[in-house]
């Protein structure tokens, strides 16, 4: 609760900042946002629950975005309901959570356009948003839409002609003395992207008891044509073993001590002529995964369904597979946003 209060604070803090900037700029844009988002997620096969849904949720977000030729920020608040069970001395109340706030500074030189950015925000590769991004996400988080990721942190960019750099570093708890520095660099080539990544949790070791994880990736994408595309990308994760972690200050390792792995995936995005905004078809590997998942594939596959109803709300559909590659199961998610 203290923590969500603290974030709650910086949102604060940032909307005055933002409202601040958006009076004394020119040519600046400042616009409330806002979206009601319903999901549900039905298993197809005998997974010996209740005949219901698995899951659901209805929830809210809502912040304000303010964007000038030398500042970007954007706030986003996320709200559950009381069922959701955020309880405090017996009472449901509802949950608000800081889901994404930054700021980011941005000049434009003759040798370059540099930018500056902390707060919370998502770092992810996603295209189709539900494999990938293997410098961020565990393994084991797969399927619809599973690929949602951010955290707190400070950035620094740089871009040139064909050349996006990023360097990142990254926190687990907002206080930096736990997290990780990340590196990305990326080249346009016309409709083709290449982007390679690297990323050590090298905060973990300046005050605690740590194993490092390596993770490097490699992502590549080309587009044929609007809506007609391949993409995909492949990783190496690798866990040390050079660590005594019985220590009192120890940090659970990432991925279990001297391990690797070598997920990939690949995708494509194909045309329908405008029957679905977006229909994306992906396949993903992960060696030794049922070392992350008991009983789990190393297979798995997703097919997603993208429809705006209009320029307010969209819906996505995915079928996709769960433990086992024939273990089908079919989620929904309805978005009603501010325009």
């Amino acid at each position: 609760m203290n923590q969500t209060i603290s974030k709650i604070l910086i949102t604060t803090a940032l909307v005055s900042s933002i409202c601040s900037a958006a009076e004394s700029a020119n040519e600046s844009t400042f616009k409330l946002t806002g979206n009601v988002q319903a999901q549900a997620i039905k298993s197809l096969y005998d997974n010996d629950a209740d005949n219901t849904l698995d899951n659901s949720f209805l929830r809210a977000n809502i912040g304000a975005k303010y964007n000038s030729e030398n500042l970007s920020a954007v706030i986003n608040l996320r709200i559950f309901s009381p069922a959701f069970g955020n309880t405090i001395e017996g009472k449901n109340y509802d949950k608000i959570s800081a889901d994404t706030y930054y700021a980011n500074y941005k000049w434009d030189t003759e040798y370059g356009k540099f930018n500056v950015q902390f707060g919370r925000f998502r770092t992810d590769w996603s295209v189709g948003g539900n494999f990938g991004t293997y410098v961020d996400v565990a393994l084991n988080k797969r399927g619809f839409l599973a690929r949602d990721y951010q955290h707190d942190a400070f950035a620094f960019g740089f871009e040139k002609g064909i050349s996006t750099f990023n360097a990142l570093l990254g926190t687990y708890d907002a206080k930096f003395n736990t997290g990780y520095i990340r590196f990305e660099e990326t080249l346009k080539f016309g409709d083709a992207k290449v982007s390679a990544a690297y990323r050590v949790n090298a905060l973990d070791v300046i005050q605690h008891t740590a194993q490092l994880t390596h993770r490097a990736a490699a992502r590549a994408s080309y587009y044929f044509q609007k809506n007609f595309g391949l993409y995909g990308e492949v990783a190496l994760i690798a866990t040390g073993d050079g660590e005594n972690l019985k220590a009192a200050n120890a940090i659970k390792p990432e991925y279990a001590q001297d391990t690797q792995y070598i997920p990939f995936f690949v995708g494509v995005e194909i045309p329908t002529a405008g029957i679905f905004n977006n229909v994306y078809a992906e396949l993903e590997y992960v060696s030794h995964r049922d070392e992350l998942q008991a009983g789990a594939d190393g297979i798995a596959w997703t097919v997603s369904f993208i429809k705006k109803i209009n320029d307010y709300s969209k819906i996505q559909v995915n079928v996709y597979s769960e433990k086992k590659a024939s273990d089908v199961a079919l989620a929904a998610r309805f978005t009603a946003s501010l325009k």
